[in-house]
């Protein structure tokens, strides 16, 4: 039986937790939306809290769009954003109070259209009655008087400590390559977070780490895995391989810094009119295991426990 109750939750005052006895939801309403929280019922967070707001974005440039005093938050958990990323179009001050319709399995959670953007988001949120999987599905509407291109771009902040999981392609070729990949300028390649193997690349949180690192992928499997708790969060999404992607072709992208890590999709760039809605879905499950042996054949055998080739 799925639960949906108004809660005060620590730091982020009124949210809406959505529960079916195995694992919980927690998504605010009074700014964002973000989903803060995802977690078994008796598990830690796997998603990122900043309760202290001590990671923003302002500053004389924000506010000469957004006014006086606007800040951003990133505030953690998962957020809706568009790509390609530009400052400050994207860190749009999503501070206000947000509608929500309560749906069999969910709700749908829609903050107000965003003034200068002339965006509108929305979240459509079900948790399964009977396991752990959740469906976020991402809608953007184009309230402006012109045509804008751009990707669905939904970002979840993990929490600390744990260790990423991200497939390579591995299609046979031939003469042509099977891989794209893109670095941000930040990123340095032989950094000890990061491990290179055959089919899947590792990225690791290190709360001692100095600097930042990002890499987007074009991704053949649509899916990454997050290790931590004893639990693992898998992201699952529909990468089209002949689509048009921002950043030289990005389907996923992950970024980590000394606080936290972000798994992102992305979905195709699309020319979206003015009235038109574009929609982008992900799928989550959350699992009680260890990580496996980190061989390229111990990992082949954990994800077709989970996963469908």
């Amino acid at each position: 039986m799925i639960t949906k109750q108004e809660i005060q939750y620590d730091g982020y005052g009124k949210c809406l937790e959505i529960s079916n006895g195995i694992v919980r939801l927690v998504v605010t309403t009074d700014f964002g939306p973000r989903i803060i929280r995802y977690s078994f019922i008796d598990g830690e967070n796997m998603f990122y809290e900043n309760k202290d707001r001590s990671f923003f974005a302002d500053g004389d440039e924000f506010e000469k769009v957004y006014g006086k005093g606007s800040v951003w938050y990133i505030y953690g958990g998962h957020r809706l954003w568009t790509s390609p990323e530009d400052y400050p179009r994207t860190y749009y001050p999503d501070n206000e109070p947000v509608d929500v319709n309560l749906t069999e399995n969910g709700a749908i959670f829609t903050p107000p259209m965003q003034k200068w953007n002339q965006y509108q988001y929305a979240f459509d949120i079900s948790l399964a009655e009977d396991s752990t999987e959740v469906t976020v599905k991402h809608y953007l509407t184009n309230h402006g008087a012109w045509d804008v291109t751009l990707a669905i771009w939904p970002v979840t902040v993990l929490s600390p400590g744990g260790t990423e999981i991200v497939p390579q392609p591995v299609r046979k070729t031939y003469c042509l390559p099977n891989r794209n990949m893109a670095f941000w300028d930040h990123t340095v390649l032989n950094d000890d977070r990061l491990t290179w193997m055959k089919r899947y690349i590792l990225l690791r949180q290190d709360k001692s780490a100095t600097g930042n690192v990002k890499f987007g992928i074009n991704s053949q499997h649509g899916f990454a895995m997050y290790f931590n708790h004893g639990d693992m969060f898998l992201k699952q999404f529909e990468p089209n391989l002949n689509g048009t992607y921002p950043d030289g072709g990005m389907s996923f992208a992950t970024y980590t810094n000394p606080m936290f890590l972000e798994m992102e999709s992305l979905s195709e760039l699309q020319s979206v009119a003015p009235g038109a809605t574009i929609e982008h879905t992900e799928h989550w499950s959350l699992h009680k295991t260890d990580m496996p042996e980190l061989t390229d054949d111990a990992i082949d055998a954990f994800k077709k426990q989970y996963i469908e080739d």
